[in-house]
């Protein structure tokens, strides 16, 4: 029998400050720590998002905070109304941008309609006040953009592929598709989204790198006034 071939290598991401059971805890310390000289803020719902995003910036070669642009993890999108409110134009005054989940849509728009910013009814609307929806969550978003099947070398270089093989032979499990497989290990694993939102962030070709966190990145980053 012919053994299986060697798994691809995957490009190694940066590493990330967040690790650990207080890493939400530093996540949001840090944000706030760093919101007080930023001129803009990105808000996005948990740290995961954070460092798919300060990953990607790094490798574009982008100091976000020498563009003194924070990434804000505001820990439910049910908390939207009140960073808004701190940091938009009734209080900060900072350039907003967003990044949410499809099913956090709605009560983004509510939030972004009471703080005063438009009255956003589709995802176009949104884009337009600076704030991006994933297809349907950013795990899955990253999931397409590397590729299902590049995601094992992913797991294999953070020594998560034989749990995952584990898994995916589970009866609720092994018939379904290799993405929704690998949706389900990531975000079921405690803080191993956590490690793979910077890993899958690093591995994701350029070309292919999901269009509402580039978006995000680079409504943050342009400078209104040229």
């Amino acid at each position: 029998m012919t053994p299986p071939a060697p798994l691809p290598s995957p490009l190694p991401a940066p590493p990330t400050r967040y690790s650990g059971p207080d890493a939400p805890l530093r996540a949001v310390a840090d944000a706030m720590d760093e919101a007080r000289t930023a001129r803009a803020v990105i808000l996005v719902e948990g740290i995961s998002d954070r460092i798919a995003l300060e990953t990607r910036a790094a490798l574009l070669g982008r100091d976000l905070g020498a563009e003194r642009v924070t990434i804000v993890p505001v820990g439910g999108f049910g908390e939207i109304a009140r960073h808004l409110a701190r940091f938009g134009p009734g209080g900060a005054g900072l350039r907003l941008s967003g990044l949410c989940d499809a099913d956090a849509a709605l009560p983004v728009r509510r939030a972004l309609a009471r703080a005063g910013l438009g009255h956003p009814r589709t995802r176009a609307d949104m884009a337009a006040l600076g704030f991006f929806v994933c297809d349907r969550t950013l795990e899955e978003e990253l999931i397409r953009a590397v590729g299902p099947d590049a995601v094992l070398p992913v797991l294999d270089a953070g020594g998560d592929l034989r749990s995952f093989r584990t898994f995916a032979r589970q009866p609720g499990w092994r018939d379904r598709p290799l993405a929704d497989q690998l949706r389900r290990f990531l975000c079921a694993g405690g803080r191993r989204h956590l490690h793979y939102a910077g890993a899958l962030a690093a591995a994701a070709p350029p070309h292919r790198f999901p269009a509402p966190l580039y978006a995000a990145l680079s409504h943050a980053t342009e400078d209104p006034t040229r």
